[in-house]
């Protein structure tokens, strides 16, 4: 089923040339235009070949974009800031060979990444459709991480996540690719992993290792982090209540979010009717800073506590449970008027 190609690169770790023979392969990078992508192409090498699907959204007059900076070997489509998934599904359906490799656009793969890629993949059975690598999230020395960094860290542990992830073309024509349904970069990778092992293939884990440094995403990431909730509406209505388990996750703190909310909700809405309400009021208002102050604490507890995080968590924390609520229930309506049904897709 796959054919051979033989390609040298320069293997970083001893600096000697590497003669690599195995499947053919196309790494495949979606990008919104962020500076980290110059690294992670450059960690990469002129190898394998690279396609870089541009998603940034059309210019409305014309098309007066800046080209992407990337070397003259890399191939560059572009696919209308339609999201993570649909710039994915252009990349890999634009190739040819048999594995196609997904890469972020902020990761850096390690020295000698395209070696281990290829012994990785060289010996890989017919029924394993897929094989992720090994990610690394390097946290600041000297200091406990902060929360916006021990999120980024939790992708270590991750299963099937497309900052590092080959998958057989076979698994990606039998599924469809990604589902474009997913608009952010969030649970669409999860979301091909169970339709590709649900097709019958299997998927496994390489031992190539690729870098995540962590990044300051502003003052308000966690509460923009709170869209994919939409998606794990999508999940469900998908792939049935088991999920999460079937993905390795856990459950989070969505039923303790709509707890803070309706307790907050309950709260002004006593407090607005006055009389003999105000009692009732004060112990749901209670409740409420009772719950958010618990999830503030469980935010700032494992943190570096400088005042700008203990600050930032506060403040979050306060906006993260209804804005959570509000793009769960978001998602859930958009999954029943789009008609999508249990274990299928519209």
């Amino acid at each position: 089923m796959t054919t051979e190609m033989t390609r040298e690169t320069n293997a970083a770790s001893t600096g000697k040339p590497y003669q690599a023979t195995g499947p053919a392969v196309t790494v495949v990078v979606p990008t919104i235009g962020r500076p980290s992508l110059a690294a992670t192409l450059a960690a990469v090498g002129p190898g394998p070949e690279i396609v870089v699907v541009d998603d940034r959204p059309e210019a409305s007059r014309g098309d007066d974009r800046e080209p992407l900076p990337v070397p003259g070997h890399v191939r560059v489509l572009r696919s209308g800031g339609r999201g993570p998934a649909a710039a994915r599904n252009a990349g890999w359906r634009a190739a040819t060979t048999p594995w196609v490799v997904f890469l972020d656009d902020d990761v850096v793969p390690g020295p000698g990444w395209v070696r281990a890629l290829t012994d990785d993949l060289a010996r890989l059975p017919e029924n394993v459709g897929g094989s992720q690598g090994r990610l690394e999230v390097p946290l600041p020395p000297g200091r406990r991480p902060t929360d916006a960094e021990r999120n980024t860290a939790g992708l270590a542990d991750a299963d099937w996540i497309t900052a590092d992830m080959a998958y057989r073309r076979t698994a990606l024509e039998a599924t469809g690719g990604f589902d474009e349904r997913f608009p952010g970069a969030y649970r669409e990778d999860a979301d091909l992993a169970l339709r590709v092992e649900r097709a019958g293939f299997a998927l496994v884990k390489g031992e190539r290792l690729t870098r995540h440094p962590v990044r300051d995403d502003g003052f308000w990431s966690s509460v923009r982090f709170q869209r994919g909730n939409a998606s794990d509406a999508l999940m469900r209505r998908v792939h049935g209540r088991d999920w999460r388990a079937a993905i390795g996750g856990h459950g989070g703190r969505l039923k303790r979010h709509a707890l803070t909310t309706g307790m907050g909700l309950l709260a002004l809405t006593l407090a607005a009717a006055g009389g003999r309400r105000r009692w009732p009021a004060a112990a749901a208002g209670l409740a409420w800073l009772g719950l958010t102050a618990e999830f503030a604490w469980a935010r700032i507890a494992p943190g570096p506590r400088t005042r700008e995080e203990v600050a930032r968590m506060a403040v979050t924390s306060v906006v993260i449970p209804p804005v959570a609520c509000a793009h769960r229930i978001r998602g859930e309506v958009k999954a029943r008027t789009d008609g999508v049904r249990t274990g299928r897709r519209s």
